[in-house]
């Protein structure tokens, strides 16, 4: 009923993503000070009712979108101002401490960070990422040719043959990319995917991303470099210390954000 109303209220759009009042907490194991005195121990132990030598670090508090079908949004804010963690709560990775999340379809995270398997090389890695995005062997067999050229690792030598560990980081997360893009996505979420690579590179991926739009997908874009969010989001969320500052139009919102920064 809720998202009847929604949609009878945005003209017809679908939403897939609606944060409500959202807050992530994370719990850090280890004591605040004192670490391995005897006192601090006695006092951890004595401290009876609390959560002994854990700290809690409030990182989103009381966010609250709704994202639609077609969207490309960008999510900007200073390091440490809570956009991974976001992405992270929308993918289903971490539990919500209040408020709630709610998707239409199947949120996909692709983290430059996220590990491939290094042993593994590229071809072997195509195969298991295609796969654990729910491919099936004959879609990543009709799609791997264009995952490895979309990637352009190979254009200085058959690096798909060689094992992941020989690779360079952006090397890496281009390949961790072209994987991501060869599925249509209900929901992509793209973490600094943008900023490897050179400008060719970027380039495809920024044409990749509005084709995802185009296939009633949903993109979410965290990055640091306000070029590629001007030139592929129409609308931006920006964070600051965990809460939600601002949400709109990309100029608006950026125009703010460099206001902000003074860049």
């Amino acid at each position: 009923m809720a998202e009847q109303r929604i949609d009878q209220h945005n003209g017809g759009r679908v939403p897939t993503v609606i944060a409500d009042e959202l807050h992530i907490v994370y719990r850090v194991h280890g004591a605040k000070s004192g670490k391995g005195s005897a006192t601090a121990a006695l006092s951890r132990i004595v401290k009876r009712g609390e959560e002994r030598g854990v700290r809690k670090v409030h990182a989103v508090k009381g966010v609250s979108f709704v994202a639609y079908r077609g969207e490309a949004i960008g999510l900007i804010g200073s390091n440490g101002s809570g956009k991974s963690t976001l992405l992270r709560a929308i993918a289903g990775l971490l539990p919500a401490e209040k408020g709630r999340v709610y998707t239409n379809g199947q949120p996909s995270l692709l983290g430059v960070n996220a590990a491939l398997m290094n042993d593994l090389t590229g071809e072997r890695n195509v195969i298991l990422g295609g796969l654990a995005m729910g491919m099936s062997r004959e879609q990543i067999r009709e799609r791997y040719q264009s995952i490895v050229d979309f990637s352009g690792i190979n254009e200085k030598g058959d690096f798909i043959t060689l094992p992941m560990r020989t690779y360079s980081s952006g090397m890496a997360a281009r390949l961790r990319f072209s994987i991501a893009a060869a599925k249509d996505h209900d929901v992509l979420m793209i973490d600094e995917a943008l900023a490897t690579g050179d400008r060719k590179f970027q380039k495809r991926s920024e044409e990749r991303i509005r084709e995802l739009r185009k296939e009633a997908g949903t993109v979410f874009l965290v990055s640091h470099n306000n070029k590629s969010i001007r030139d592929t989001c129409d609308r931006v969320l920006w964070l600051e210390r965990g809460e939600l500052r601002m949400d709109g139009p990309t100029d608006e919102v950026l125009k703010e954000y460099e206001k902000f920064t003074g860049k």
